[in-house]
């Protein structure tokens, strides 16, 4: 596995999981999950799998607030593939903004592990493609996505933990395929913006 430098991106991006053949070019980041990797710690369960994995590619960010995004697409073929950005604080402390196949439909789906994981859906998507945007904001963190880049839906408001770990989270892309044989995911339109959205609710 190789790091992927990605100039939108102002902060190294190291692979993390199994190789998820990263490749960047163009404006464009892709990459691929294999069969049945995901990252999930099922909330009934006593620990996490340590075969549950899936492709990372993750950097720290610089200290105070801040917005990744993306114009997320997936080449769904199985139930549960998806794109993700994903936040990591910890073995146990990460959570997941994804574009999902859920079970049949492009869904916007969050998962956030604090020890276990919670699983949830809020959107349908007509196609196979959307934007999908995480921000730091103090000490907890917001998912919002998009269907056009320009008015975001609130999706989630969270924290992993103590205010120390949210400032040293990783960030960054995930491809996951938990029941499938795998799936393509490709990230464009990426940007990393200093600062939080100017409201949680407002569209912005």
């Amino acid at each position: 596995m190789t790091d992927v430098d990605i100039p939108e991106v102002p902060f190294p991006l190291e692979a993390y999981g199994p190789d998820g053949d990263w490749c960047y070019a163009d404006g464009v980041l892709t990459g691929r999950a294999g069969p049945r990797q995901d990252r999930f710690v099922p909330p009934g369960g006593d620990a996490l799998d340590p075969a549950s994995d899936a492709p990372r590619l993750l950097g720290a960010a610089p200290a105070g607030d801040f917005q990744l995004l993306a114009r997320v697409s997936v080449g769904f073929r199985d139930a549960f593939d998806a794109g993700v950005l994903y936040v990591h604080a910890g073995e146990r402390a990460w959570a997941k903004l994804c574009l999902e196949y859920s079970p049949d439909v492009p869904t916007v789906c969050t998962v956030v592990t604090r020890g276990h994981s919670d699983d949830a859906n809020s959107f349908t998507v007509d196609g196979d493609s959307v934007w999908l945007r995480v921000s730091r904001t103090g000490r907890a963190f917001a998912f919002h996505a998009s269907r056009d880049g320009a008015r975001w839906t609130f999706v989630r408001y969270f924290t992993l933990g103590e205010e120390k770990e949210a400032g040293a989270a990783l960030v960054g892309f995930m491809a996951q395929s938990p029941v499938g044989e795998g799936c393509v995911v490709t990230y464009d339109r990426i940007a990393f913006r200093s600062g939080g959205p100017s409201g949680l609710r407002d569209g912005s």
